[in-house]
């Protein structure tokens, strides 16, 4: 009786992760994209999630709110990504002038430009890396995925204080050790 059973559940398990996958890999991978920049890093962390996923129980696991879930373990799954690889190397820069002004914009006129942007972002995904886990997470729901506070608040289960000093004292670390970049590069 085990044995007939057994394989029902199996692919009841992989009729359930199929229909996930198709509703949510999308979002995961754009999220994914977002906090690392790179589309083979992004499908990477699309495969982390979902074989993540797929090592839980998902009848006895329930999740209440599943696409919440899925942004959250997408972030963390990039930001995991992001912080091994700083572990692992150390990127010297080139002593080009920064153009944050350029960077916001979008208006880069020469290569140069368009090389300080790709530095900028890298730094970027660097201080991201160094960050706290929940400071990181918090940031990449309202900085790259867009979310307001309350949203977030709801999807790590805290107040939408907590998350308004928590993105103030991050986004305040952050300018001052982009500052220091800035002077850095000069």
């Amino acid at each position: 009786m085990l044995a007939a059973t057994e394989p029902q559940v199996t692919r009841n398990k992989a009729a359930v992760l199929d229909e996930v996958f198709r509703a949510h890999y999308s979002r995961v991978l754009k999220a994914a994209y977002r906090v690392t920049g790179s589309m083979s890093d992004a499908e990477d962390v699309l495969q982390t999630v979902f074989l993540r996923l797929a090592r839980r129980d998902l009848a006895t696991e329930g999740v209440a709110n599943l696409e919440s879930y899925m942004y959250r373990a997408a972030v963390n799954a990039a930001l995991d990504l992001l912080r091994a690889r700083q572990e692992a190397r150390t990127v010297a820069l080139d002593d080009a002038e920064t153009s944050v002004e350029a960077v916001a914009t979008g208006s880069w006129a020469d290569p140069g430009r368009m090389q300080d942007s790709v530095e900028v972002r890298a730094w970027l995904r660097a201080a991201l890396a160094r960050l706290s886990p929940r400071a990181a997470e918090m940031f990449a729901l309202r900085y790259l995925e867009d979310y307001g506070n309350r949203e977030i608040a709801r999807m790590l289960n805290t107040s939408q204080a907590v998350v308004a000093v928590t993105l103030h004292r991050t986004r305040h670390q952050l300018q001052k050790d982009f500052r220091a970049f800035v002077r850095g590069k000069r």
